[in-house]
């Protein structure tokens, strides 16, 4: 009887805990990406610094580094946004892009038993829908701004103490994983190296895409280079690459009968945009184990469809936990006999 009311009642603490801690999940989570990612440095720090003083210079460091230039760059993604989708409603109503709708006929009315569809009312349909998604989006923002910091407030503040307190921590952790001194081990080295590969090789491989891709966008005048960088950052995240988004644009380009800008954008796109992935993520990745393609993909949108924005990161962090945990798991176990070879 003790048992079974003992467990009932540490479940329910747990439960409890549970409801305490869910509405600073998000900001936590942070936190501990930032923690596990910047941890070497500080670990630098510490053996010079201490523990308290390393910690807070690397909070620091990381909003000065990372928070500060992804606030700014998010509200200019957000004001070019609006202004894109202004210009597209605009040009689909001077007849602009009347030529899309005259190439989209010349292509289906080669396909047998092809339906007429209006182009130019689904564009103007859908940019309206994208104009109200962002405008929402961007309304709910400004409205939720004060949350929005208190959660930064939150997540730098746990960043400082799961850095100054990580070595207690880690040694928690080791003493609940209900396994062997060397699996256990192995799990927690595993878990900080694909964590650290997968958001932060990831990360710094397409943020530069994306600012690439913005200066080449905004050297040949497009507009919104911003917007369009950001864009060119997400897809980078996903295993699809920047091709998606210049090589439309130089199309488009040459489409407007503006070759030369159209043929600056390919190279360019091709040369550099691309080819940066080719030769920083080799460097990076130099020596570590990284995720498989599509459980990065995975990873990424089902963390979105769970988490929201914040899943760009929980999705992976998830992910590589598991992985790492199936990794240990496998390494530990003797390899099983080789099969004896066929008699002839």
């Amino acid at each position: 009887m003790v048992p079974v009311l003992f467990w009932a009642g540490l479940a329910t603490l747990a439960y409890l805990l549970f409801l305490v801690v869910q509405p600073f999940l998000t900001p936590l989570a942070w936190a501990a990406v930032i923690a596990i990612v910047f941890h070497p440095s500080y670990a630098r720090l510490e053996r010079r610094w201490g523990p308290t003083r390393a910690a807070a210079f690397g909070t620091a460091a990381v909003t000065v580094i990372v928070i500060v230039p992804i606030l700014l760059v998010t509200a200019a993604f957000a004001r070019e946004a609006l202004a894109a989708i202004a210009d597209l409603q605009a040009g689909l109503a001077d007849g602009r892009f009347a030529w899309i709708e005259r190439a989209w006929n010349a292509v289906v009315q080669r396909v047998p038993g092809y339906q007429r569809f209006d182009m130019a009312a689904l564009a103007a349909d859908a940019a309206r829908r994208a104009a109200l998604f962002l405008a929402t989006t961007v309304g709910a923002v400004a409205r939720n701004t004060a949350g929005f910091l208190f959660d930064l407030v939150i997540a730098l503040f746990a960043t400082f103490f799961l850095l100054r307190d990580s070595a207690a921590i880690v040694e928690v952790i080791r003493r609940l994983l209900p396994v062997d001194a060397s699996m256990r081990e192995r799990w927690i080295a595993q878990t900080r190296q694909l964590v650290s590969v997968s958001i932060t090789s990831s990360g710094i491989v397409a943020a530069v895409q994306g600012l690439l891709g913005g200066i080449v966008f905004a050297a040949v005048g497009i507009d919104a280079p911003v917007f369009w960088g950001g864009i060119i950052a997400f897809v980078c995240l996903l295993p699809l690459g920047a091709w998606i988004v210049w090589l439309p644009a130089a199309v488009v380009l040459a489409a407007g009968g503006a070759v030369g800008r159209a043929l600056i954008v390919a190279a360019l796109g091709f040369g550099i945009v691309s080819g940066v992935d080719n030769i920083l993520r080799p460097i990076l990745l130099s020596g570590r184990t990284r995720m498989n393609g599509l459980l990065v993909l995975v990873s990424l949108l089902g963390g979105v469809a769970a988490f929201g924005a914040a899943g760009l990161v929980l999705g992976p962090l998830v992910m590589a936990t598991a992985v790492a945990l199936v990794q240990s798991y496998s390494d530990g176990r003797p390899a099983p006999p080789s099969p004896p070879h066929a008699q002839a």
